[in-house]
């Protein structure tokens, strides 16, 4: 991968910071619903909670993902990780002493709005790497991510047979990590002259996505770049209360089955992106892993027995192929100053599909859940089919252009 030089460094930073944030995220994955559920008294009344929070966190990063954004173009990238990272510590301390469910959705407001620093995250790998080098760069954010969410959940199922509370405890050590080793190896990646005046008429959700319709390229990404995120919801709304009612899992097979998701995730993102990309090229990479994972997510949503179920997960993780490569598309049609802004706009689209993605698969899954359990599944293979579909069109006229526009030979 091509970096310049004096950021090589900073790249360690990136890829550990990305690793414990998510693996702090993965702690309470096993234990978050459980939690839910003794408030509730109800497995059916928990998925549509769950749901709810999911949705009320995505909602803050909808709102707030342009805004830090958009500071991250002003001020630097350096401060807005630093500052979101220590945010994240104080939220799962504060979601630790939660005593109900309304401590519950305050703590998801506040997470909400300090993990839209993973917009920052991608954005300083921009500053740091050539176009034809960032499928690459950001395959390696993805796998670091994964990492952390192999060694999350498994931790987080392990600390949960001591107390639902007690992997909030360890996620807010995490994060507090994070931060002081930010504060002290970090380097700035956005020089003062590349960085724009702040404004909100940029900084609000809606006016950010107004650079995704600035190319007829990067608004059809956007498009596939939603589906992608409201299929991937069914995971956090339901995947922890499906597995428990289905097949009787519990918070250390759940966290065992999370863990191994993230490492062939890691594999694929950490290792496969680069020479796939390299011999089929971003655009062809993005479409097979999309429609890769939706045959995965319909093979869990058919599984019969837990075995099959962990056996879908290995076309599922292909999946992995897809997110960095529509991230390389999308990097490419922006100047270095609108980095920022690209990926608060992105986020913002995320966040949409994170908002009305969980409030849906928990309301299916509720109304389904004696009947067919694995109906959302199978309604989230729909959705990633559609993506690709759309992904392989958008990519069809791309090429087109691009061969009219090429000079003759």
């Amino acid at each position: 991968m091509m970096v310049r030089k004096s950021f090589r460094p900073a790249i360690a930073f990136i890829l550990i910071t990305a690793m414990l944030d998510v693996m702090a995220m993965g702690l309470v994955i096993p234990v978050l619903p459980i939690l839910i559920e003794q408030f509730t008294g109800s497995n059916a009344a928990a998925g549509f909670w769950n749901g709810l929070f999911v949705a009320l966190w995505a909602g803050m990063q909808f709102i707030f993902s342009p805004i830090i954004g958009s500071i991250s173009d002003r001020y630097g990238r350096r401060p807005t990780i630093l500052i979101s990272t220590a945010g994240l510590a104080a939220d799962w301390a504060l979601m630790a002493v939660a005593p109900n469910l309304w401590w519950l959705a305050l703590g998801r407001i506040v997470g909400g709005i300090t993990s839209s620093s993973f917009t920052t995250v991608y954005a300083y790998m921009a500053d740091i790497t050539p176009p034809e080098g960032r499928a690459r760069a950001y395959g390696l954010i993805g796998a670091a991510f994964s990492a952390g969410f192999v060694a999350g959940p498994l931790l987080g199922g392990v600390l949960g047979e001591f107390g639902p509370r007690v992997p909030f405890w360890a996620a807010a050590g995490l994060s507090a990590i994070a931060f002081f080793y930010g504060l002290v190896v970090l380097p700035e990646s956005l020089p003062p002259e590349k960085r724009m005046a702040f404004s909100w008429r940029r900084a609000n959700p809606f006016g950010a996505m107004k650079l995704l319709g600035s190319h007829p390229e990067l608004g059809g990404l956007a498009v596939v770049n939603f589906l992608l995120y409201f299929a991937h919801h069914v995971f956090s709304a339901v995947f922890v209360l499906y597995a428990a009612y289905r097949y009787g899992w519990g918070p250390l097979e759940v966290g065992v089955l999370l863990g191994l998701v993230g490492g062939l995730d890691m594999i694929v993102q950490g290792l496969l992106v680069g020479p796939v990309v390299k011999r089929w090229g971003d655009r062809r990479t993005m479409v097979f892993g999309l429609l890769a994972g939706s045959f995965g997510i319909a093979c869990m949503g058919l599984a019969p027995n837990g075995w099959l179920f962990t056996l879908a997960m290995l076309p599922n993780a292909l999946w992995g192929l897809a997110m960095p490569t529509l991230q390389s598309l999308m990097t490419r049609r922006v100047s270095e100053s609108e980095q920022g802004q690209l990926q608060g706009a992105n986020m913002s689209v995320a966040s949409i599909a994170g908002v009305a993605s969980p409030l849906f698969f928990g309301w299916v899954y509720q109304v389904s859940v004696t009947t067919h359990a694995g109906l959302s599944f199978l309604i989230a293979a729909a959705v990633l089919l559609a993506g690709g579909l759309i992904g392989a069109a958008v990519a069809r006229r791309a090429a087109g252009a691009e061969r009219a526009a090429a000079p003759p030979t």
